[in-house]
């Protein structure tokens, strides 16, 4: 069983070869494989990635092989094993690993700085590199945010089992506040602008790269690397001053002629041409290795740096372009253009606008006054040697990312294949005109990348800037903040127009509202009024229907009535006396012999039918028309005379 500190060393070296930050889980593997490193690293990286074993069977080397057709399986033990690993025969079984990096963000008042150390450098390195660049005595120096207590300048970093991104802070007890004399020069200095003359030494090509004083020499560096495709482990530089000794320091701390300073950068030999040199001269069997320890100066994690590995620069992985050459659809290209930028450059970057120029303009230029804002055009063009370090220095910078945000709608297309290039000055003149198409048409390649900066207007879109890649995050900003000042005049003239025009649409549209009203209300009315007269005419005609019905009627009973008995009849006469409503009267002779309905047929035929009227005796009072009318005058006893009144029925 392997004591307390073996075990120590096991965890530190399986994390180191597997990249397993977690102890936990790190631990849990290791008891796995009962603490047998090889076995655990073999489990968890496949041995094509590089864990092979000794053919002798006392070494485990790992490392990446370059050949794929050589790589070995875990039971290759045999010397007729085709691994490209030759090597000495150790006394004891070792595992060689390559050292892990650790990232520090040591924070100091208000500084942040970063440190990237191997996890076999000591608390004490970090201070010295901290004196270096705090200018702070490393006596007068307290580091704290450990995570565990008993910290020492001589702790090795590797038995802290840190995680790969730590956080620190200085603090200075026994030194004074820095004045604000000292703290504005400092600040000043940070705040320069370096223009550095690189010369790539094998193609005799010159660069002019813009920095500010904030930038660490390993951003330098990286950004050089983009432009000549030299990983920064193999870069050979000429010209950095005596005092830039470590890659974490910024320009201004560095001791760089200001305001330009030249330098000059080469590829070292690779470590296989070295091993092709050394193998000419010596011909003691020695173990080499297609992976030198070299490869993984600048490894952020495991053997590759920035999309190298395995010999492979990162330059082949970046050929894919920006956006596809002759796009049908332009809000496709973008999608393409924003996905490929967001890998290069990182997820801070502009929101590009995903559409067409045509629908950029909407969105920008045609809502309200109030919503509108500035259109922002970046063109892209990958061989410019400004092209990298606008993108990564300048346009993904938080303060000009958000700026961005709150006042422009950022529209990108890529100028470098042709084709696009001619697609989009076709454009450019169907918007802006030919003299702008023009202006970019005679743009140079070094001169790219632009940025265009559009404002709205009623008649034509106007482009108020045109900026160049080679300026600074500050005069870009600037730049940026003039043409918001020009918009925003406008913009309020524009939201007084646009509120005068809107409060006299209210005025017009209040006007007729109560035109509508009215017209309503008067329509209305003759509606009504056409009502009332179509009821009324009705009425009249179902009353004019009901008097000549009536008529009619009384007209057939009056001519159905049997003639009146003469005075001088032999024959029985009852004569009946008969007193209207209004007070009229009126008197017929009946035979006695006659019924009682000739009597109510004679009222009906003077317009008292006795379906409206009751016809009353008065001695005795009784209701004649109750009375059988079948029967004779002579047996409801009004003979030989009697006297009647009409009285309408309720």
């Amino acid at each position: 069983m392997a004591s307390n500190m073996d075990r120590e060393m096991i965890l530190a070296d399986f994390q180191a070869c597997t990249g397993i930050e977690n102890i936990d889980e790190a631990i849990t593997l290791l008891e796995q494989n009962n603490w047998d490193l090889v076995a655990a690293i073999n489990g968890v990286i496949p041995q094509e990635n590089g864990i092979l074993q000794s053919e002798y069977g006392g070494e485990t080397l790992q490392g990446p092989t370059y050949d794929p057709t050589s790589h070995p399986t875990a039971s290759s033990s045999t010397p007729s094993s085709s691994s490209a690993f030759r090597h000495v025969v150790p006394s004891r079984q070792i595992v060689e690993r390559q050292p892990r990096m650790l990232d520090f963000r040591v924070e100091y008042r208000d500084r942040n700085v970063d440190v990237v150390l191997e996890d076999s450098c000591t608390v004490g390195e970090i201070k010295h590199i901290l004196e270096n660049e705090l200018q702070i005595p490393v006596s007068k120096m307290l580091l704290k945010g450990w995570k565990t207590g008993d910290i020492d300048d001589s702790t090795v970093l590797k038995t802290l089992h840190l995680p790969k991104n730590n956080s620190l802070y200085v603090l200075t007890p026994d030194l004074p506040p820095p004045s604000s004399s000292n703290s504005g020069a400092l600040q000043e200095s940070l705040n320069q602008n370096f223009m550095l003359i690189i010369t790539h030494r094998e193609v005799q090509r010159e660069y002019n790269l813009n920095f500010s004083g904030s930038s660490t020499i390993q951003e330098v560096k990286r950004n050089v690397y983009d432009l000549t495709s030299i990983p920064v482990r193999h870069q050979l530089w000429e010209g950095w001053p005596p005092s830039a000794t470590d890659d974490s320091m910024t320009l201004a701390a560095s001791g760089l002629t200001y305001p330009c300073h030249r330098l000059t950068v080469g590829r070292r030999s690779s470590p296989a041409q070295i091993r092709e040199q050394s193998e000419e001269q010596c011909t003691d069997v020695h173990m080499v290795s297609d992976s030198d320890g070299d490869d993984f100066e600048d490894a952020t994690e495991f053997g590759v740096d920035d999309g190298e590995m395995f010999g492979m620069a990162s330059s082949a992985l970046r050929k894919s372009p920006m956006m596809p050459e002759n796009a049908e659809n332009e809000g496709d290209a973008l999608l393409q253009f924003t996905a490929e930028f967001s890998s290069r450059y990182g997820d801070c970057h502009p929101v590009y606008f995903i559409g067409s120029l045509e629908a950029a303009f909407q969105e920008a230029f045609y809502g309200k006054a109030r919503d509108r804002k500035l259109l922002a055009i970046y063109l892209h063009h990958d061989e410019s040697v400004l092209t990298n370090v606008f993108c990564s220095q300048m346009l993904c910078a938080e303060s000009i990312v958000s700026y961005l945000s709150q006042n422009f709608i950022t529209w990108a297309w890529d100028m470098t294949k042709e084709a696009n290039r001619a697609r989009f000055l076709t454009m450019c003149t169907r918007h802006f005109g030919s003299v702008v198409a023009q202006t970019i048409r005679t743009q140079k390649t070094d001169q790219f990348p632009l940025f265009l900066i559009i404002m709205g207007k009623r008649s034509s879109n106007e482009v108020l800037n045109v900026i160049q890649g080679n300026t600074t995050v500050d005069e870009l900003m600037m730049r940026l903040m003039a043409a918001m000042e020009i918009f925003s005049a406008q913009q309020q003239e524009d939201i007084k127009d646009e509120d005068e025009r809107e409060a006299r649409e209210n005025v017009k549209r209040e006007q007729d509202e109560a035109y509508r009203i009215s017209l309503e209300a008067d329509r209305a009315k003759r509606e009504a009024q056409e009502r009332e007269q179509a009821e009324q005419f009705r009425l009249e005609q179902i009353r004019k229907e009901q008097e000549e019905e009536r008529e009619a009627i009384r007209l057939s009973l009056e001519q159905s009535l049997p003639p009146e008995p003469k005075k001088e009849s032999t024959e029985s006469v009852s004569k009946l006396r008969i007193r209207t409503p209004s007070g009229e009267f009126f008197e017929r002779r009946f035979l006695a012999s006659s019924k009682l309905q000739v009597v109510f047929d004679f009222v009906a035929s003077k317009g008292y039918p006795w379906e409206e009227f009751k016809l009353l005796g008065t001695f005795p009072r009784r209701d004649v028309t109750q009375l059988d009318p079948d029967k004779s005058l002579l047996e409801v006893k009004l003979y030989p005379q009697e006297t009647l009144f009409l009285e309408a029925k309720e």
